[in-house]
């Protein structure tokens, strides 16, 4: 890869500037508020949650709770019918108006049975809508919680974001003058170099990985062509000579 030796100078320059921005956004994820803000969002990821299911819950509860009371209903006014018939004399025939006593008797335990389900589903639903309601709750507690926490942290961080904004609109014209696949190979140096994709080479050492080059290594740099872009032999970094290399 080729580049202009004053380009590769630029790169330093991204560089630093990169490890600038770095440090700034550490101490920003550094302050208290920031750390309490990622953990209420992770607290509040399991509350909506959590919350996400009891609302299904009551859904389904008021839902089956309708179909009870409507069963309950039904069966009531079955027995109404039938009990008006009994009591009108509307049935002469012995044995049908014995069936009918007993189809009321039947009646009655659905009744009973089905108004026991109903009075579950009933104490169920309210135990899922009193369990919602104090998780929604929680979430307004969390949310009025972390508003003021970013009122704070924007208050402490206002100078920190201040100076990253002005680092990072410096570093994004001074990487205007670096070709794109010197900083596409940069970038991805520094993704995989933990943040240093470009070192200078000073007093024969790699800014990079410290490495001290032996004169032979140093001899190899040295015939090499001044645009050519040289790596580390030890971490692969960029290695950019300087009038400091000792060449």
């Amino acid at each position: 890869m080729k580049a202009d030796p004053s380009v590769q100078l630029h790169l330093l320059d991204v560089q630093e500037l990169d490890s600038r921005a770095d440090t700034l956004r550490h101490r920003l994820g550094s302050i208290p508020e920031a750390r309490q803000l990622q953990e209420l969002a992770v607290r509040r990821k399991e509350v909506d949650d959590a919350a996400r299911d009891l609302r299904i819950e009551v859904a389904d509860l008021t839902a089956e709770q309708k179909r009870a009371d409507a069963d309950v209903e039904q069966v009531k006014a079955r027995r109404t019918r039938d009990q008006g018939m009994v009591d009108g004399g509307g049935i002469s025939d012995p044995k049908a108006l014995e069936r009918m006593l007993g189809e009321l008797q039947s009646l009655e335990r659905r009744i009973t049975s089905l108004e026991d389900t109903e009075i579950e589903v009933m104490e169920r639903l309210e135990t899922a809508e009193n369990a919602l309601a104090e998780r929604e709750a929680e979430l307004a507690e969390i949310d009025a919680r972390a508003a003021e926490l970013r009122e704070t942290m924007e208050s402490s961080a206002g100078s920190l974001q201040h100076d990253l904004e002005q680092v990072e609109a410096e570093r994004y014209a001074v990487a205007l003058d670096v070709p794109d696949d010197l900083r596409a190979l940069y970038e991805k140096l520094r993704a995989n170099k933990g943040g240093t994709g470009a070192a200078a080479l000073r007093r024969r050492e790699c800014g990079g990985c410290r490495l001290t080059l032996n004169a032979s290594d140093l001899a190899i740099i040295a015939r090499k062509p001044a645009d050519e872009v040289v790596r580390c032999e030890e971490c692969d970094r960029i290695l950019v000579r300087t009038e400091e290399s000792g060449l």
